[in-house]
Protein backbone atom coordinates (compact mmCIF):
# COMPACT_ATOMS: atom_id res chain seq x y z
CA UNK A 1 0.00 0.00 0.00
CA UNK A 2 1.30 3.44 -0.89
CA UNK A 3 1.88 6.11 1.73
CA UNK A 4 -0.84 8.74 1.97
CA UNK A 5 -0.92 12.05 3.85
CA UNK A 6 -2.66 10.32 6.77
CA UNK A 7 -0.25 7.34 6.88
CA UNK A 8 1.14 6.66 10.36
CA UNK A 9 4.93 6.73 10.24
CA UNK A 10 6.04 4.46 13.10
CA UNK A 11 9.61 4.89 14.31
CA UNK A 12 10.05 1.91 16.64
CA UNK A 13 8.90 1.68 20.24
CA UNK A 14 9.07 4.92 22.22
CA UNK A 15 8.69 2.91 25.40
CA UNK A 16 7.06 -0.22 26.74
CA UNK A 17 5.67 0.57 30.19
CA UNK A 18 6.13 -2.37 32.55
CA UNK A 19 5.87 -2.93 36.31
CA UNK A 20 8.60 -3.77 38.80
CA UNK A 21 8.49 -4.32 42.55
CA UNK A 22 12.28 -3.88 42.81
CA UNK A 23 13.68 -1.01 40.75
CA UNK A 24 17.21 -1.62 42.04
CA UNK A 25 17.21 -5.20 40.74
CA UNK A 26 15.61 -3.95 37.51
CA UNK A 27 18.44 -1.42 36.95
CA UNK A 28 21.06 -4.06 37.75
CA UNK A 29 19.56 -6.47 35.19
CA UNK A 30 18.51 -4.15 32.35
CA UNK A 31 21.54 -1.82 32.56
CA UNK A 32 24.09 -4.22 34.03
CA UNK A 33 23.27 -7.53 32.34
CA UNK A 34 21.40 -6.55 29.17
CA UNK A 35 23.52 -3.41 28.62
CA UNK A 36 20.40 -1.28 27.97
CA UNK A 37 21.57 2.15 29.14
CA UNK A 38 19.53 3.79 31.90
CA UNK A 39 18.63 7.12 30.21
CA UNK A 40 15.82 8.67 32.31
CA UNK A 41 14.62 8.48 35.91
CA UNK A 42 11.39 10.15 37.01
CA UNK A 43 9.84 10.07 40.46
CA UNK A 44 6.72 11.32 42.22
CA UNK A 45 5.57 10.51 45.75
CA UNK A 46 3.47 7.72 44.17
CA UNK A 47 5.98 6.04 41.84
CA UNK A 48 9.42 5.80 40.26
CA UNK A 49 9.56 5.59 36.44
CA UNK A 50 12.91 4.57 34.83
CA UNK A 51 13.70 4.29 31.11
CA UNK A 52 16.28 1.99 29.48
CA UNK A 53 17.46 2.60 25.89
CA UNK A 54 17.17 -0.40 23.56
CA UNK A 55 17.80 1.58 20.34
CA UNK A 56 17.88 5.25 19.39
CA UNK A 57 14.45 6.62 20.34
CA UNK A 58 13.33 3.21 21.70
CA UNK A 59 13.11 2.42 25.42
CA UNK A 60 11.71 0.00 27.96
CA UNK A 61 10.31 1.81 31.00
CA UNK A 62 9.40 0.46 34.41
CA UNK A 63 7.05 1.79 37.09
CA UNK A 64 7.70 0.97 40.75
CA UNK A 65 4.70 2.07 42.82
CA UNK A 66 5.55 3.40 46.28
CA UNK A 67 3.64 1.89 49.20
CA UNK A 68 1.44 -0.25 46.95
CA UNK A 69 1.17 -4.03 47.18
CA UNK A 70 1.59 -5.34 43.64
CA UNK A 71 1.25 -9.04 42.92
CA UNK A 72 3.73 -10.27 40.35
CA UNK A 73 4.29 -13.59 38.63
CA UNK A 74 6.74 -15.09 36.20
CA UNK A 75 5.76 -16.80 32.97
CA UNK A 76 7.54 -18.44 30.05
CA UNK A 77 7.41 -16.86 26.60
CA UNK A 78 4.88 -18.23 24.14
CA UNK A 79 3.21 -20.56 26.62
CA UNK A 80 -0.41 -20.03 27.73
CA UNK A 81 -0.66 -18.82 31.32
CA UNK A 82 -3.86 -17.97 33.16
CA UNK A 83 -2.54 -14.73 34.66
CA UNK A 84 -1.16 -13.22 31.43
CA UNK A 85 -4.13 -11.67 29.68
CA UNK A 86 -2.37 -8.91 27.72
CA UNK A 87 1.39 -9.35 27.64
CA UNK A 88 3.00 -12.63 26.65
CA UNK A 89 6.60 -11.51 26.14
CA UNK A 90 8.73 -8.74 24.67
CA UNK A 91 11.10 -9.43 21.80
CA UNK A 92 14.01 -7.16 20.91
CA UNK A 93 15.90 -7.06 17.59
CA UNK A 94 19.57 -7.88 17.30
CA UNK A 95 21.57 -7.10 14.12
CA UNK A 96 22.85 -10.61 13.32
CA UNK A 97 23.29 -14.17 14.52
CA UNK A 98 26.65 -13.43 16.13
CA UNK A 99 25.01 -10.78 18.33
CA UNK A 100 22.39 -13.36 19.34
CA UNK A 101 25.08 -15.82 20.44
CA UNK A 102 27.03 -13.07 22.25
CA UNK A 103 23.91 -12.07 24.25
CA UNK A 104 23.20 -15.71 25.08
CA UNK A 105 26.79 -16.06 26.35
CA UNK A 106 26.51 -12.79 28.32
CA UNK A 107 23.32 -13.97 30.02
CA UNK A 108 25.00 -17.24 30.99
CA UNK A 109 28.06 -15.37 32.31
CA UNK A 110 25.75 -13.39 34.61
CA UNK A 111 24.08 -16.57 35.89
CA UNK A 112 20.83 -15.99 34.00
CA UNK A 113 18.76 -18.82 32.56
CA UNK A 114 18.51 -18.72 28.77
CA UNK A 115 17.34 -21.12 26.07
CA UNK A 116 19.32 -22.53 23.18
CA UNK A 117 18.94 -20.62 19.91
CA UNK A 118 15.53 -21.48 18.45
CA UNK A 119 15.26 -21.48 14.64
CA UNK A 120 11.79 -20.24 13.59
CA UNK A 121 12.72 -20.21 9.90
CA UNK A 122 12.41 -16.48 9.18
CA UNK A 123 13.99 -15.55 12.53
CA UNK A 124 16.16 -17.03 15.28
CA UNK A 125 15.64 -16.34 18.97
CA UNK A 126 16.70 -16.92 22.55
CA UNK A 127 14.32 -16.67 25.51
CA UNK A 128 14.94 -15.55 29.09
CA UNK A 129 13.26 -13.67 31.98
CA UNK A 130 14.09 -10.44 33.77
CA UNK A 131 14.06 -10.31 37.61
CA UNK A 132 10.39 -9.20 37.53
CA UNK A 133 9.40 -12.45 35.80
CA UNK A 134 8.79 -10.69 32.47
CA UNK A 135 9.35 -13.10 29.59
CA UNK A 136 11.87 -11.71 27.09
CA UNK A 137 13.11 -12.75 23.67
CA UNK A 138 16.09 -11.54 21.65
CA UNK A 139 15.67 -12.05 17.91
CA UNK A 140 17.66 -11.87 14.69
CA UNK A 141 15.67 -11.62 11.45
CA UNK A 142 17.00 -14.23 9.01
CA UNK A 143 14.50 -12.86 6.48
CA UNK A 144 13.46 -9.36 7.59
CA UNK A 145 9.91 -8.53 6.42
CA UNK A 146 10.03 -4.94 7.71
CA UNK A 147 10.85 -1.80 5.74
CA UNK A 148 9.73 -3.20 2.38
CA UNK A 149 6.43 -3.90 0.61
CA UNK A 150 4.41 -6.75 2.10
CA UNK A 151 3.52 -9.79 0.01
CA UNK A 152 0.55 -11.45 1.76
CA UNK A 153 0.92 -14.45 -0.56
CA UNK A 154 4.51 -15.19 0.59
CA UNK A 155 4.03 -18.45 2.49
CA UNK A 156 7.40 -18.06 4.25
CA UNK A 157 5.92 -15.12 6.17
CA UNK A 158 2.17 -15.86 6.00
CA UNK A 159 1.96 -19.58 6.72
CA UNK A 160 -1.34 -19.79 8.63
CA UNK A 161 -3.40 -22.23 6.51
CA UNK A 162 -6.65 -20.79 7.90
CA UNK A 163 -6.01 -17.07 8.48
CA UNK A 164 -8.50 -14.80 10.22
CA UNK A 165 -10.84 -12.84 7.92
CA UNK A 166 -8.80 -9.63 8.18
CA UNK A 167 -5.73 -11.37 6.74
CA UNK A 168 -7.80 -12.78 3.89
CA UNK A 169 -9.09 -9.26 3.16
CA UNK A 170 -5.52 -7.91 3.03
CA UNK A 171 -4.34 -10.80 0.85
CA UNK A 172 -7.30 -10.80 -1.52
CA UNK A 173 -8.25 -7.12 -1.69
CA UNK A 174 -5.22 -5.18 -0.47
CA UNK A 175 -7.10 -3.53 2.42
CA UNK A 176 -9.42 -4.06 5.34
CA UNK A 177 -13.16 -3.94 4.83
CA UNK A 178 -13.69 -2.58 8.35
CA UNK A 179 -11.87 -1.66 11.52
CA UNK A 180 -12.93 -1.90 15.17
CA UNK A 181 -13.48 0.80 17.78
CA UNK A 182 -12.40 0.71 21.42
CA UNK A 183 -13.25 2.50 24.65
CA UNK A 184 -11.49 3.53 27.84
CA UNK A 185 -11.87 1.08 30.70
CA UNK A 186 -13.30 3.72 33.04
CA UNK A 187 -13.13 7.37 34.03
CA UNK A 188 -9.89 6.81 35.99
CA UNK A 189 -7.89 6.98 32.76
CA UNK A 190 -9.51 10.29 31.74
CA UNK A 191 -8.99 11.77 35.23
CA UNK A 192 -5.36 10.62 35.51
CA UNK A 193 -4.26 11.96 32.12
CA UNK A 194 -5.69 15.48 32.13
CA UNK A 195 -4.18 17.93 29.63
CA UNK A 196 -1.32 20.07 30.91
Amino acid sequence: MAATPDTVHWRGVNHLALITTDMDATVRFWHGVLDARLVVTLATPAFKHYFFEIAPGNTVAFFEYIGQKIDTFAKPAGVPYEHAAQLDHISFNLPDEDALHRLQHRLKEHGCGVTDVIDHGFLRSIYFNDPNGIALEATWWVLDPTGRPVDYTDERMFSDPDPVPAVRELRDGGGLERTVSTHLVDEVTKDFYKPV
